[in-house]
Order: C-alpha cells, then sequence, then structure tokens
C-alpha cells in the first residue's frame, strides 16, 4: 500500500506551511545521495517540481523559482543502485512493507536505486534559489532555517559534513 510521503515526515511543519499542497515527488531533480555508516541513514537533495505557494517575501524578492530540501532515511538496509547520473529527473516511490518499514524507489532516465528504512523521514536544510539555464544549483541561495542563513550563502561544498549528514 502507498502512502503519501508527507504523511511519514516528523518534521513536516515547514513544508506544510511553505506549499497549500506539497507536491508528489515526481519528476524531482536529484542533486545527491549522502550515505552516512551511522544509522545507517540516506540523505537525498532534491528539488521539488514545484515552488511553494505560501513563500517567504525575501524569496520572491529575490526572484527564487526552484525549492531544494533533504530527505532523510532513518535506519537503512538492502540499499540497491544501478544507475547515477546526476542531476537528474526522477520519480521516488514509497511503499509500506511491516514493522513500520518502507520500500523506496527512484526511477530516471539516468538513474535507478532502491532501498528500505524505517518509516519515519526527516526534512531539512530547505532552501530556494534562481536555478542556472542549464538547470545548476550554484549561485546564492535563501536558506529557511535560521542556522542555515547565517551560515550558508550558497549550497555548501560536500565536504561540509554539518550540512549533508545532520539536519
Amino acid at each position: 500500500m502507498t502512502h503519501p510521503w508527507i504523511d511519514l515526515v516528523r518534521n513536516s511543519d515547514p513544508l506544510t506551511t511553505l506549499y497549500s499542497t506539497v507536491p508528489p515527488l515526481n519528476d524531482v531533480r536529484l542533486r545527491s545521495i549522502h550515505l552516512n555508516w551511522r544509522g545507517p541513514t540516506l540523505t537525498l537533495r532534491i528539488d521539488l517540481p514545484s515552488f511553494p505557494d505560501n513563500a517567504p517575501v525575501d524569496w520572491i524578492e529575490s526572484g527564487n523559482d526552484t525549492f531544494q530540501c533533504h530527505l532523510q532515511f532513518l535506519a537503512v538496509n538492502n540499499f540497491r543502485m544501478s544507475a547515477w547520473r546526476p542531476p537528474t529527473l526522477a520519480s521516488i516511490s514509497i511503499s509500506s512493507t511491516h514493522d513500520r518499514r518502507i520500500s523506496v524507489s527512484a526511477t530516471g532516465e539516468q538513474t535507478i536505486f532502491s532501498f528500505d528504512s524505517s518509516d519515519s523521514i526527516l526534512v531539512g536544510h530547505m532552501s530556494a534559489f534562481t536555478a542556472c539555464e542549464a538547470g545548476q544549483d550554484t549561485g546564492p541561495r535563501n536558506f529557511l532555517g535560521r542556522v542555515d542563513s547565517r551560515r550558508f550563502k550558497s549550497l555548501p561544498n560536500t565536504y561540509e559534513k554539518t550540512f549533508y549528514e545532520h539536519l
């Protein structure tokens, strides 16, 4: 049985405040996957398919048109990947299995992977930026969280563990 993904997000308040209706995980731009042996956890950095209809004023005034966030999955196992060429458009499907576990799969033209995890998803590092013509996510961005807003004005380098390993 497939559940709406937002119902599995433990800290969904920021998303449900930004969006009147949180979009499905169809045609998301998948930017990165971060695997961490602690937990073990898997974090996806994605652009949602639509910009929030209740975006903060500074996002609108900055001309931002793309919303990005991290989705973190806990107690991950059975990770399988047969294609990965980011950034790519992909659809992410989530279905319940048993014992409070879910099965997650992502499929796109250049990406195919799947894994199992606990049925508790975390969202974090929410930000907005103006996508470049080629779809890149470099350049200035506005972060929703106060800590991220103070620390970063653009996407941090991939070795910034406090950004990529912690929400």
